[in-house]
C-alpha cells in the first residue's frame, strides 16, 4: 500500500506539470482574440431625397379645368355612284341634281375657356365648315357651341357655351418667354381624353411655315399630336402662353417639333371678333422682297436686314408717306425688321389710324418717313 502512495506522488506531478506546459504554449500559439469595436456608418443620402421633387401638378390643377374637349360633325354629301366623284362625268352630268347620300364626317380638337361667361378660343382649323359642334368640359358638363367669329389668316376661332360656374385660363401676355423655359401641352390627343406633356421652349417668333397668314409662332418640343389643336400651352405658374396648333411631322404623331399660336395673338384676335365679328388689321399698301446676299451686294448693303419694297399702291398710305419702289425699309417704329412677313405682322397688329415711323434707305441715303395706317380689306373666311 505504501509502495503505491510512493508511486502515485512522482504521477501527479508529471500530470500537473504537463497541464502546465500545455496551459503555456496553447496561449502563445493561439493568442486571445482582440476585440475590435465596430462603428456602423449611416448610407449617404441619395440625390432623390436631397434634392427638392419637381412637380407642376399645381400649374395643371390651375390651368386644366379651363381647357375642353371640341367634338365636331360635319354633313358630307356625296353621289351614290362613285363614278360620278370622276371629273370627267362631271362635265356631263349636274351631280347636284343626281342622287346623293349623306354621312356624318366626325372630328376632335382642343379648346380654352378663356373667360366666365363662356368664351372658348380654339384653331380654326378644328371647326372650319362644322356643322355642329359640341364642347365638354372636364368635369363631364357638356355644351352646344355657336361660332361667334373665325380667322383664318391666323388660323383662330371663337367660340360661346352657355353654362354657369365656368372656369377660365389666365392669360400671360406678357414678351417675356424665353427659348429654355419649360412649358406644358394641355389637349386631348387622339380623343383619348385630357392629357398634359413637358417640354421647352424651343424658339420663339417662327415664321415663314406657311400655316398661316401672320405666323410668329412659339416653337415647343412637348409633345403635340392630333387633337391637341386648340388646346393651351401653359407656364410653371398654371397662365397660359399659347394656343397649340400644328406639328411638323411625316408620320402625324409628335416628332418633337410643335407650334403654339402666342396668347398676345389670341387676346387680340378674341377682342376683335366680340366687339367687331371679325379682326381689323392695319394696312400700309405695298410689296416687299426679301433680301438676298446678292441683293445686298447689288444695293451695297451691310447686312440682309431689312425688306426692299416692290411695288406701292396708288394713293395708299405708304404712297401717301412718300414710299416708293426700291427703298429699303429697314425699321418700323424703331424696331427692326427681319423678314417680310415681321413687317406683314407688325403692320396688322397696328390698327387703322395709327401712325407709324418708317426708317429707309434711299439711294444709299437714310430717310425717315410717318405713314398713317388704313384697314385692311376683308379676306374671305
Amino acid at each position: 500500500m505504501r509502495k503505491f502512495k510512493l508511486l502515485s506522488w512522482p504521477v501527479t506531478v508529471g500530470i500537473l506539470l504537463a497541464l502546465l506546459i500545455i496551459q503555456f504554449f496553447s496561449d502563445r500559439i493561439n493568442p486571445p482574440a482582440t476585440k475590435v469595436e465596430v462603428v456602423e456608418t449611416p448610407p449617404p443620402l441619395s440625390d432623390s431625397i436631397i434634392q427638392p421633387r419637381i412637380s407642376y401638378a399645381d400649374a395643371v390643377d390651375i390651368a386644366s379645368p379651363a381647357v375642353v374637349n371640341i367634338y365636331t360633325q360635319t354633313v358630307v354629301r356625296e353621289p351614290t355612284n362613285p363614278l360620278l366623284n370622276d371629273p370627267l362625268f362631271q362635265q356631263f352630268f349636274n351631280i347636284d341634281r343626281l342622287p346623293q347620300r349623306e354621312r356624318i364626317q366626325s372630328s376632335l380638337g382642343s379648346g380654352v375657356i378663356l373667360s366666365p361667361d363662356g368664351y372658348v378660343v380654339t384653331n380654326n382649323h378644328v371647326i372650319s365648315g362644322a356643322d355642329s359642334i359640341v364642347v365638354s368640359m372636364q368635369d363631364g358638363r357638356e355644351s352646344l357651341a355657336q361660332v361667334i367669329g373665325s380667322d383664318p389668316e391666323t388660323d383662330l376661332a371663337l367660340l360661346k357655351v352657355n353654362l354657369n360656374e365656368l372656369p377660365s385660363i389666365v392669360m400671360n401676355t406678357s414678351d417675356t418667354l424665353r427659348v429654355g423655359d419649360v412649358v406644358l401641352a394641355i389637349g386631348n390627343p387622339f380623343g383619348v381624353g385630357q392629357t398634359v406633356t413637358q417640354g421647352i421652349v424651343s424658339a420663339t417668333g417662327r415664321n415663314s411655315i406657311g400655316l398661316s397668314t401672320y405666323e410668329s409662332f412659339i416653337q415647343t418640343d412637348a409633345a403635340i399630336n392630333p387633337g391637341n389643336s386648340g388646346g393651351a400651352l401653359i407656364d410653371p405658374n398654371g397662365h397660359m402662353v399659347g394656343i397649340n396648333t400644328a406639328i411638323f411631322s411625316q408620320s402625324g404623331g409628335s416628332n418633337g417639333i410643335g407650334f403654339a399660336i402666342p396668347a398676345l395673338t389670341a387676346r387680340q384676335v378674341m377682342q376683335d371678333l366680340i366687339e367687331h365679328g371679325r379682326v381689323i388689321r392695319g394696312w400700309l399698301g405695298i410689296e416687299v422682297q426679301e433680301i438676298t446676299p446678292r441683293l445686298a451686294e447689288s444695293f451695297n448693303l451691310e447686312s440682309v436686314n431689312g425688306v426692299i419694297v416692290s411695288g406701292v399702291v396708288r394713293n395708299g398710305p405708304a404712297h401717301q408717306a412718300g414710299l416708293q419702289p426700291g427703298d429699303i425699309l429697314t425699321a418700323i417704329n424703331s424696331e427692326a425688321i427681319t423678314t417680310g412677313r415681321n413687317l406683314m405682322l407688325k403692320i396688322a397688329r397696328t390698327k387703322p389710324g395709327e401712325n407709324v415711323h418708317l426708317e429707309l434707305l434711299r439711294d444709299e441715303r437714310r430717310l425717315s418717313l410717318v405713314a398713317q395706317l388704313s384697314e385692311q380689306a376683308r379676306s374671305p373666311n
